[in-house]
């Protein structure tokens, strides 16, 4: 008996009515997915060193020939959601020094600009119960030159381009194999498999393929020592039987005639440490030493194990012909004929369903190119769900089967990493960043996620943003956790306005949701206050608050000692977090008056700060009135010093962010919040300056924001301005007016920064962190949509001059419309085919221009993607705007029906 067979949609019964059916994370058509991530090495869970150097500790190197303890990687990764049974393709092209297993790229201190994959790879179509899938990867047919790459972007700076595969001349002449894997489900656990590679270079090229199935090790760690196995079944045709104490059994059928190469799932100690003896005589890279090596000692004869590679070696595979392999994995009883019509069909019907999904998905209005760009961020969204595994607990304290770990570990932070979070113990299928680079959940990336996710599974959104508040991933003091390198860093708190707008686009029905989210999301609003704003000034620090590299020194561990920064951003983002929490408070004191003091209470959170960030008691402004702009400040601790840091970034421009309309619907439903916001303004009249009362066509509206109409213009010249913020891309990070740089002296020391467009040639934070210039997409999101909310009230009269200094001035709605375009024009290609977003060694052709890569940042000037390549969770906004976007009608309209 097979695990989540329950009864389920019939598979013809189209993706929308498997989608209904599929609520809960353990629903039947959720139980298999491409869980398995995309990189497990050189993550903090696999990291029990004593320095924390979690690259070093488990290197892409050894990944081969050891086991992991919290999860497994591969390429095309498919799994079950508990992440027992595995199965993903490798591949050899017989000159590979190793199997084309996971991969590669370089870590943190190999890249000129921070870690870095240097791979091609694509996902192509995906569907939210994963009832179809499709993935394709370009496999050189060369050696792979994994040591020139280290070598050669080792001997560059920060100064210089970063050497990718392309540069290397591996790829000339199209020689290399596009590989294409292709999920499609008959049943809950009935998986149709179809692997094709086609050889596009000009001659014949060798190529093995090798599905590869095998068991997470769960049994070497002193915790359960079952072992589950695999078997060759007796027969003509290649059947591997599969049984697990909790999934029961699967069967892996192969069509054709491949060879079953079987191992187990075990640490080869003898190789990597010089051990004396393995745990097993057939440890984990037995099948690429058979292979690449041509040693098939370590094997095992018996056709058992719990690792098995089905190889298909093809010689010569002709220039510009392709050869296709199939498999079946599934529970229970063999079918009669595995690859029949009805495996054709399966594959057939289920494409056919991700078209009809996606056409009722994405507005019929939308044009082609942007519908493939949509459906393209959506497909990397749904691939980039991983399984993550990570009790903190047990990974500090180690294992009763291993070696204790050393004895820092345990230490308080910040000497061991992550102790506070003893509480964290997570096991669940996650929307990380990038399945390659940040193979792990950030909170602030993943509420970006939910709001795109909800356009296609409003179910798996609302799950995912519960699940960062629930009590085993919150910490007990409201926190939520950031991101596994540091649980205790800080990100801009942004869960309550992905939690609005998820509601939203849902159809603003969900308010068991609403409640459950906003409940736990009181705890973390107790925690800023509490922890950000320490002498009670309304005024907030944050330290780097995921804006690497933004200022003139490392804001979370180089304020001067004496001194205290408040926050321009940490500022804003909580009057933005304040507003998030209002109008969730708002919409449930609908229907419960027991909500309506909470929605008081954020009105007066909201009024208070807006209150400070214009000045304090003792004179402090983060507002400086003769450049028109918001900047952080340097307090000392005695309340007496005070420096503005006058440097122009995004920083200054977060308090836009804070901006909402009170519903009409206030006055007459909730009394007590309308009485309390009309005695204020009559008794309290400077604590209401944030509010704005003004007329349009279709009633009177009343506006907060943190930025009062004058400045707020005021600051549009500046982001408007071609030669500061705004670029043909989007809303750049830094001025650009810093082209040559800038400096200011800082408590008797001077400090520059400088506008990079591009990769970062700072090392602070490390890596390719940087915000010292580029387009980041989720804060441009966040920018168009203020500007639409400040559009629909107090700006509705308000005309801006686009760009500054043109003389061309239109409606503040209109300058949103051209930002979103500029946008979403990242993706639409030129005249020549490419796309402003490519990457700089995007190849041409059809090959290459037929696939848009969603980066991590743009370049600020010319909008080529930078940083990680495959982070399509926040850039997959992109969709979110193409799918949020009406048809042309009035300007009033669109204001009106953006979420």
């Amino acid at each position: 008996m097979s695990h989540g067979v329950d009864p389920a949609p019939s598979a013809s019964d189209g993706e929308s009515a498997r989608l209904r059916d599929s609520d809960g994370d353990d629903s039947p058509w959720r139980l298999w997915g491409p869980y398995l991530a995309g990189r497990q090495w050189g993550t903090v869970r696999e990291d029990y060193s004593a320095d924390g150097d979690a690259w070093n500790y488990l290197p892409f190197e050894q990944a081969q020939s050891r086991a992991y303890r919290w999860g497994e990687d591969g390429l095309a990764g498919l799994c079950d959601r508990f992440g027992f049974l595995n199965l993903s393709l490798a591949l050899w092209n017989g000159e590979d020094v190793r199997l084309k297993e996971r991969l590669f790229g370089l870590t943190n201190a190999q890249g000129n600009h921070g870690e870095d994959a240097k791979e091609y790879w694509w996902h192509v179509d995906a569907t939210p119960t994963h009832s179809y899938a499709e993935w394709l990867y370009r496999y050189p047919q060369r050696a792979y030159p994994y040591d020139d790459l280290v070598a050669t972007n080792a001997a560059r700076s920060r100064d210089e381009a970063e050497y990718e595969l392309a540069d290397t001349g591996i790829l000339e002449e199209n020689r290399f194999f596009d590989v294409q894997v292709v999920h499609a489900k008959a049943s809950p656990t009935d998986i149709c498999i179809q692997i094709t590679a086609t050889n596009h270079g000009p001659d014949p090229a060798p190529l093995d393929l090798l599905p590869q199935l095998w068991f997470r090790n769960t049994w070497r760690w002193g915790r359960d020592d079952r072992i589950p196995s695999l078997r060759r079944i007796p027969g003509d045709q290649v059947v591997i039987e599969a049984d697990h104490g909790f999934l029961g059994r699967y069967h892996l059928v192969a069509q054709g005639n491949p060879e079953p190469l079987f191992c187990d799932n075990e640490t080869n100690a003898v190789a990597l440490f010089g051990a004396t003896t393995n745990a097993t005589p057939f440890p984990k890279d037995a099948v690429g030493r058979a292979v690449v090596h041509r040693d098939a000692s370590l094997l095992n004869p018996a056709m058992t194990g719990t690792k098995v590679a089905l190889r298909y070696h093809f010689d010569a595979v002709p220039a510009g012909q392709s050869v296709t392999i199939s498999l079946r994995l599934l529970a229970g009883s063999l079918p009669g004929e595995p690859f029949g019509a009805d495996f054709e069909t399966v594959l057939t019907d289920r494409k056919a369903d991700a078209d009809d999904f996606y056409a009722a998905v994405i507005p019929e209005h939308v044009d082609d190119n942007d519908r493939a760009v949509a459906r393209r961020a959506f497909a990397g969204l749904l691939w980039g769900k991983q399984l993550y595994r990570y009790s903190v607990a047990e990974w500090i304290e180690g294992d009763p089967g291993q070696p204790p770990p050393p004895v820092g570990r345990a230490a308080p932070e910040p000497t061991g990493r992550n102790t506070s979070w003893r509480h964290l113990a997570l096991a669940d299928v996650i929307s990380m960043p990038d399945e390659w680079e940040y193979p792990w959940f950030a909170s602030w990336d993943l509420a970006f996620h939910c709001v795109t996710l909800a356009h296609l599974d409003p179910a798996f959104a609302k799950n995912q943003l519960l699940l960062i508040c629930r009590e085993w991933a919150q910490h007990p003091d409201g926190q939520l956790p950031a991101y596994e390198w540091s649980f205790s860093d800080v990100n801009p708190p942004v869960h309550a306005w992905a939690v609005w707008q998820v509601f939203v686009i849902d159809g603003q029905r969900d308010f068991a949701f609403l409640v459950r989210a906003f409940s736990k999301l009181l705890m973390n609003f107790a925690w800023w206050v509490n922890r950000k704003d320490p002498n009670g000034s309304d005024l907030f620090a944050g330290g780097f608050l995921g804006m690497d590299n933004i200022g003139l020194f490392d804001r979370s561990r180089q304020v001067p000692l004496g001194w205290q920064l408040d926050q321009s951003d940490a500022t804003s983002w909580m009057a933005f977090f304040s507003l998030s929490m209002l109008r969730i408070a708002l919409e449930l004191a609908r229907s419960d008056a027991a909500w309506d003091d909470l929605a008081t209470t954020f009105l007066e959170r909201f009024l208070a700060i807006a209150e400070a960030i214009e000045a304090t008691a003792s004179g402090i402004s983060l507002w400086s009135d003769p450049d028109g702009f918001f900047y952080d400040a340097l307090v000392s601790d005695d309340g007496v010093g005070y420096q503005q840091l006058p440097v122009r970034t995004i920083v200054g421009l977060i308090p836009l962010l804070a901006v909402a309309i009170a519903p009409e619907w206030v006055d007459q439903e909730l009394p007590d919040f309308a009485g309390r916001l009309q005695w204020l303004q009559q008794h309290r009249p400077e604590q209401t300056s944030a509010l704005v009362t003004s007329r349009g066509r279709d009633g009177t509206h009343r506006t907060f924001a943190l930025v009062d109409p004058g400045r707020f213009v005021r600051v549009l010249e500046r982001l408007f301005d071609e030669q500061e913020f705004l670029s043909p891309h989007g809303i750049r990070s830094l001025s650009a007016a810093y082209r040559n740089g800038f400096s200011v002296v800082v408590e008797g020391s001077t400090m520059a920064t400088r506008y990079d467009p591009g990769e970062s040639t700072s090392g602070l934070f490390g890596g390719n962190s940087n915000w010292r210039g580029p387009v980041w997409f989720p804060v441009n999101v966040l920018l168009t949509d203020a500007l639409r909310t400040y559009a629909q009230g107090a700006g509705a009269d308000v005309m801006v001059e686009l760009p500054t200094g043109s003389g061309n001035r239109v409606p503040l709605s209109a300058a949103a419309d051209d930002l979103e375009g500029r946008l979403v024009g990242l993706f639409r290609p030129g005249a020549d085919g490419r796309r402003p977003s490519d990457p700089r060694d995007r190849g041409d052709g059809p090959l290459w221009s037929d696939h848009p890569t969603f980066s991590e940042y743009f370049h600020g000037d010319t909008g080529i993607g930078l940083g990680a390549s495959h982070q399509t969770g926040w850039t997959a906004l992109v969709a979110h705007l193409i799918c949020s976007t009406p048809p042309a009608t009035s300007q009033t309209d669109q204001g009106e029906n953006h979420p």
